[in-house]
């Protein structure tokens, strides 16, 4: 199953709906949204398609099929490690997107799940990295989402994640990292400095053997890439980071190139019931066999 993207449409003056799209868009082509008008995959939040001649109206909220050819298959599978009348938590595996992005639509944990549950209303709670794997929280069903967003909102989610990094044989553990991370260049990219902390880390040590270590990272604010530029910047990437300290090609979908990140755990107060809700992954990161 296929889902929709949404986009609420922002300010500019644009003669119709058609042009203001592909404005927005440059990499689409008129004729491929064109197409997508006449097929009715353009449509308002209802789902009642919309015409391309339409004004352009500011905030108006719709929402549009994205087609990609030739969508690459991500050869690892989600599991689902509990479902109930609120939440679903999914086990997710590395390179598979949360939502649709770049160059994946149908091959995303979202879609997936939707397809494999037949609920429609799925919504995630909070994202992850497409190349970090590990524990996601959806709301299963409107009238309660807001009560679980909240507590992401005000940091009542103790998230819990393992790190495969090298050795940090200097640092006295557990290290509290507080710094200032900002979007960086280029634009994907996220840097730390100079100024007031607005990402803090707690970083433990779980197993010290050999050239890499494993960690245990939990992050007490949820800035972007927090974790790997914390770690990049203690001088020991997590193994497998394409992005930080510098950039490198991205790997495949392939075991062996994976990132050695993983959301271990997530833990909190329902605020339904007031019971506390611990899950954990069933994943595991693997230190690589040592050659010779």
């Amino acid at each position: 199953m296929t889902l929709p993207s949404r986009l609420q449409l922002p300010p500019g003056r644009w003669p119709s709906l058609l042009d203001g799209l592909c404005a927005r868009f440059p990499r689409i082509d008129r004729a491929q949204w064109q197409d997508r008008f006449a097929r009715g995959r353009v449509q308002d939040a209802q789902g009642r398609a919309l015409a391309p001649d339409m004004p352009w109206q500011v905030g108006l909220e719709i929402q549009y099929f994205r087609e990609v050819v030739d969508e690459p298959v991500i050869p690892f599978a989600e599991t689902i490690v509990h479902q109930d009348a609120h939440l679903l938590v999914a086990d997710k595996p590395h390179f598979l997107p949360v939502t649709p992005a770049g160059r994946h639509v149908r091959e995303t944990l979202l879609a997936r799940l939707v397809a494999r549950t037949g609920n429609a209303d799925l919504v995630p709670l909070h994202r992850l990295d497409r190349l970090t794997a590990g524990l996601v929280l959806f709301s299963t069903q409107p009238d309660s989402r807001d009560a679980y967003q909240r507590l992401f909102r005000e940091r009542r989610i103790e998230k819990t994640y393992e790190a495969l990094a090298p050795a940090l044989p200097g640092v006295a553990f557990p290290l509290q990292r507080h710094s200032r991370v900002v979007p960086g260049e280029p634009f994907f990219r996220m840097a730390e400095v100079p100024g007031e902390p607005n990402a803090y880390s707690r970083i433990e040590l779980i197993e010290a053997e050999g050239a890499l270590w494993r960690y245990r990272l939990r992050p007490e604010t949820g800035r972007k890439h927090q974790l790997r530029v914390h770690m990049a910047m203690l001088g020991a990437p997590i193994e497998g980071d394409d992005l930080y300290p510098q950039l490198r090609p991205r790997p495949e979908a392939v075991a062996e190139a994976a990132l050695q990140l993983l959301a271990q755990g997530l833990a909190f107060d329902d605020p339904f019931s007031g019971e506390r809700r611990r899950f954990s992954s069933q994943r595991r990161l693997c230190l690589p066999e040592p050659r010779g």
